[in-house]
């Protein structure tokens, strides 16, 4: 259990970076192999305790976001956003001891121990709250949500992600940056766990529309500065002199073919705000799969490996995560030709690069190749994914791999 917890404490603490991307540490395996993670901080009368009680949730953990604000960048806030000038002592003492306080919290969360790390984050808290530090707040909210929500706490979770939404909404932050829509996409996925189906539905439709709306606004943008740079060089092509029309029509229609360049910032919000798209997409296509509308959910996922295959390369490892989710999903609506031919390129990408999850990834080929009637292939597969799930420890895999085996064994004895 505490491995378990730890592990997905680092893939939080991972996270917390700016940008909401797809990468190797958002990794999650076939929907059938779960992970159960209990215990978290709860959240009463505004004050964050120790909830006594353990309550369980399924599920890699593989959504992680940012956690409202990225390590340095706090710190630097603390250093220089409190007091300018001439600083109280005590003023001055509570923030230096906040500081040390949310160092701890991270350290412990580094070397599993999420019960230190709460305590720390729970003093931290108070005296932010003192101070109304807006910036540590919201570090602490957001930390210590994913903690809850790692750990299967989820009506905790949701409270701390709303109140640390309250304070990036406090800013006049609009409803559409990308920071709000995390915490969105993660309160949505509360809510599909709990059974909350409305608000489930309701959320991820917030998240995509919000996210497509932001991409057309700064593809509309982008077309108007291209527009307003040609009128730009009309105006000036009407004061040159007639001899050198020629070469402002040239520069004219060399504008034209070649499109405006962004800014590397404009280009990194831009991909950030496709990645975080695709994010989305792939957890709506979980909450259409858990409701059992496959034909909804197929449209979700492929539009999200679209998106991972152009922004992050065939080969990148969630690439291959997706690629095998895709495969498993058609193979439940029966389409296994196109389901063999993509989870064969998940396990080839696999083994070229040591994928973490490639047990797993051979499990969901072994099962892919028994609905399909090949016996033998798939009693090969399932054998080497039982090795690979027992070396690298991973125990709950091993039980889904033998599950397989039986599975394969009654067909065989029909």
């Amino acid at each position: 259990m505490a491995a378990c917890v730890c592990r997905a404490l680092r893939t939080a603490l991972a996270l917390t970076a700016r940008a909401a991307r797809f990468g190797p540490d958002r990794t999650h395996a076939h929907r059938s192999v779960t992970r159960t993670c209990r215990s978290g901080p709860s959240v009463s009368s505004g004050r964050l305790q120790e909830d006594g009680e353990e309550r369980g949730h399924g599920g890699r953990q593989g959504h992680g976001g940012r956690q409202g604000l990225g390590g340095a960048a706090l710190w630097a806030a603390l250093g220089f956003s409190l007091f300018g000038g001439r600083e109280e002592d005590e003023a001055q003492r509570k923030q230096d001891e906040m500081i040390l306080l949310l160092k701890k919290a991270k350290m412990s969360l580094l070397r599993d121990q999420p019960g230190a790390a709460h305590s720390f984050l729970h003093q931290a808290l108070g005296l932010a709250q003192q101070l109304h530090h807006q910036d540590a707040l919201l570090y602490c909210y957001t930390l210590m949500a994913n903690v809850a929500l790692v750990r299967g706490q989820l009506e905790q979770a949701e409270k701390l992600f709303k109140a640390g939404l309250s304070v990036i909404l406090s800013r006049g932050t609009p409803e559409n940056d990308n920071a709000v829509i995390e915490i969105s996409l993660k309160l949505a996925s509360i809510y599909a766990q709990q059974d909350r189906l409305e608000l489930a539905e309701h959320g991820f439709r917030f998240c995509v529309e919000s996210l497509e709306e932001k991409l057309k606004e700064e593809k509309l943008k982008e077309e108007k500065l291209k527009e307003e740079k040609l009128k730009e060089e009309k105006l000036k092509e009407e004061k040159l002199k007639e001899e050198k029309l020629k070469e402002v029509k040239l520069k004219e229609e060399k504008l034209k073919e070649e499109p405006e360049e962004l800014t590397e910032e404009q280009q990194m919000i831009l991909k950030d705000t496709r990645l975080l798209l695709g994010l989305v997409l792939d957890s709506r296509s979980r909450f259409w799969t858990q409701r059992s509308d496959l034909v909804r959910a197929e449209d979700d996922l492929r539009r999200s490996l679209s998106i991972c295959r152009e922004e992050q390369g065939e080969d990148h490892p969630q690439t291959v995560v997706l690629l095998s989710d895709l495969a498993s999903l058609l193979d439940l609506r029966g389409n296994r030709p196109e389901a063999l031919v993509l989870i064969q390129r998940a396990v080839d990408l696999g083994r070229t690069q040591d994928h973490p999850e490639q047990h797993v990834l051979l499990c969901n080929m072994a099962a892919i190749l028994l609905h399909s009637g090949d016996l033998e292939a798939a009693a090969r597969f399932y054998r080497e994914a039982l090795a690979l799930a027992k070396l690298r420890k991973d125990d709950e895999a091993v039980e889904q791999i033998q599950d397989g085996l039986k599975e394969l064994r009654a067909t065989r004895g029909q």
